[in-house]
């Protein structure tokens, strides 16, 4: 009878009793053994020729928010279809919304769903339910099972959906563009089998052996390794995967943009998040009846309120600009400036009012400054924006400054980013002139993303503040870099807690 090592012997009867091809998965929840150590056995057995091992690609699925909603509450075109058929199948468009009210979804979407199912049609103003409406009543649809399935196993692979009789490539048809229901993750899966070898070595019987893997001192002094088997050691066995405590990815990005900078011979400054009106806005040149300043683009606070303006010495030149151009030559906002707006505290909007209180405090050149921090804004949520974030912003004060040379500096800052190629397109900003946006192109999303804006700042903006010589400007985007440098499509991505990518995330790139 043949002796086998213990583990291979445990891999190869436990092999023996699964479903084939057994997934790898599988057959380490059956054995008991660690995931590693079966590892090793399976590929032993493999290079004896008593099983094979090949890998497909698939994918696992999980719930997202409104998925686990959906399989507590039903879809909302579900609830619908009842309550019209409740209804007596026919409703006016005008009264679903009051016939089914759902917190957050529009009963134009709803409408849409139904639509798009074929469960129901338009006649008119109506809603009438069709043929294959009355025939879904009480019948769930592939992708209400899907999340039915999803809601009891959680995270599953989409072999083990389609072995439970779901329509995967179907389902997934009919969740198309409906965010939030569920998660896709592409996934290698490693398939085993016996071979013939194997299937006729347990049919002859098959042993397990047990092999030290270590000798010690007791086995030397009492002549018992004489008695035992070494386990041989293979250094081409894969080995258990590390993963060492690392900076997250976001913070290496911005580490890296600093450093930049600095090896750009900039200093970097600092101002707090929470700031006047008169350092965000109005020493910007930005007219208090901006729509940027409105209450749906602003976080402002509450407590404490206000803050106290800087000395009369900056603040009435600012004040001259604006109402009619001061000493600038600019015939300004043509506006009674108020005081009690200016003293208003935001969350900052953006970084530039920490580089105009630095253009403040040092009007005289030569001055490179540059600062890092987060922005807060009332943006609406997408692949792209977010309600809080970072930027970069950052000044040069030179008499010999030029717009020729704000790009070169953001070109070659891009450049030692990762990015060789980046385009400007003319812009427009309150406070500066000329102004420019800068866009890099985006494989994942197969568009020209904006990575932020630059500009020469307005005799208004720094002749305020005696600087009497051209200033350059920019505020840029981190998260949109750290979303192109690490192939993210969605720049939500970077705030998950997906230990999973976190993990995989390369320290270089």
């Amino acid at each position: 009878m043949k002796k086998l090592p213990e583990h291979e012997h445990i891999a190869l009867t436990t092999l023996s009793r699964l479903e084939r091809p057994a997934r790898f998965d599988s057959l380490v929840a059956q054995s008991g053994l660690d995931q590693s150590k079966l590892m090793a056995a399976a590929v032993s057995l493999e290079k004896q020729n008593l099983i094979s091992i090949r890998e497909e690609t698939g994918a696992v699925i999980s719930l997202a928010d409104k998925g686990k909603t959906y399989a507590e509450e039903l879809f909302p075109e579900r609830k619908a279809l009842e309550a019209i058929q409740d209804a007596g199948g026919k409703v006016k468009i005008s009264a679903l919304a009051r016939l089914i009210s759902i917190p957050g979804v529009d009963s134009r979407r709803i409408i849409k769903w139904l639509s798009s199912k074929g469960w129901c049609t338009k006649e008119e103003d109506n809603l009438v339910i069709t043929d294959a409406g009355k025939k879904a009543t009480g019948k769930k649809g592939q992708d209400e099972m899907l999340v039915d399935v999803l809601s009891q196993k959680g995270t599953t692979d989409t072999k083990y959906l389609r072995e439970s009789g779901i329509d995967v490539e179907t389902a997934q048809q009919l969740l198309r563009g409906r965010a939030g229901i569920i998660k896709v993750k592409s996934k290698k899966l490693r398939l085993m089998d016996l071979t013939g070898k194997g299937e006729k070595l347990l049919l002859e019987g098959v042993e397990p052996v047990k092999e030290a893997t270590t000798l010690t001192y007791e086995m030397l002094a009492t002549g018992k390794w004489r008695e035992i088997s070494l386990k041989s050691y293979d250094v081409n066995l894969p080995s258990a995967v590390s993963y060492p405590g690392k900076s997250h990815p976001l913070r290496r990005i911005i580490d890296e943009a600093r450093q930049v900078f600095l090896e750009m011979g900039f200093t970097e400054i600092v101002s707090p998040y929470v700031d006047s009106s008169f350092w965000v806005f109005d020493a910007l040149f930005q007219p208090q009846d901006h729509p940027a300043r409105e209450m749906q683009d602003t976080f402002y606070l509450s407590a404490p309120k206000q803050s106290k303006l800087p000395p009369r010495k900056l603040v009435e030149p600012v004040k001259a600009t604006h109402q009619d151009g001061g000493k600038t030559g600019s015939t300004g906002w043509g506006y009674k400036w108020d005081t009690e707006k200016a003293k208003r505290n935001v969350l900052r909007t953006h970084t530039t009012a920490t580089t105009i209180r630095h253009l403040a405090a040092h009007p005289e050149p030569p001055q490179k400054v540059f600062n890092i921090g987060k922005n807060f804004r009332r943006e609406k949520i997408t692949f792209k924006h977010l309600m809080e974030f970072y930027q970069v912003d950052g000044i040069v004060i030179d008499e010999k400054a030029s717009l020729s040379t704000l790009l070169g500096t953001l070109v070659e800052f891009y450049k030692k980013m990762g990015f060789p190629k980046v385009v400007f397109r003319p812009s427009f900003f309150p406070y500066t002139e000329p102004s420019v946006e800068a866009f890099a192109w985006l494989e994942a999303k197969d568009a020209w993303i904006e990575l932020g804006g630059a500009g020469i700042f307005r005799a208004e903006v720094t002749q305020p503040f005696n600087c009497r010589v051209p200033v350059l400007a920019w505020g840029l985007s981190i998260e949109r870099v750290a979303m192109m440098r690490f192939g993210l499509s969605d720049i939500r991505n970077l705030y998950w807690s997906d230990i999973d990518w976190l993990r995989r995330t390369e320290l270089c790139r």
